[in-house]
């Protein structure tokens, strides 16, 4: 396990700090039909996109495993965040039935990427 202040230096290890904690309230308050909870899972992770992104481009951000490939890094970031935002829509919107299709599909999102780059 890292250090805080490890996870603090690299915007990706921060996002991905974020991502698991947002994911367990996330699971639980779809599991149990609580939209709300699923809304306030997901307020921590603004932002996390630009700062990885940033980072990338600076140099802070170190991808583990398939450096060449870091446009499909991106390119899946973007996507895995854009349905996000349809998760905190249709929290919003208190639709069970898309908030569970979209979490199966960050999911998958998760696992995908993490065999992509990660070691």
């Amino acid at each position: 396990h890292q250090s805080h202040e490890e996870h603090a230096a690299s915007p990706l290890l921060e996002e991905m700090v974020k991502l698991n904690s947002a994911f367990n309230e996330i699971v639980s308050g779809v599991a149990l039909g609580d939209a709300e909870r699923v809304h306030k899972a997901l307020e921590p992770l603004h932002g996390t996109l630009e700062k990885t992104h940033e980072g990338i481009k600076s140099g802070s951000v170190d991808i583990p495993k398939n450096k060449h490939n870091v446009k499909e890094f991106v390119r899946l970031d973007m996507k895995f965040h854009k349905d996000l935002e349809k998760l905190a829509h249709a929290a919003h919107q208190n639709d069970h039935k898309v908030m569970l299709k979209l979490t199966k599909r960050l999911l998958d999102g998760c696992v995908n990427c993490h065999q992509k780059f990660r070691k």
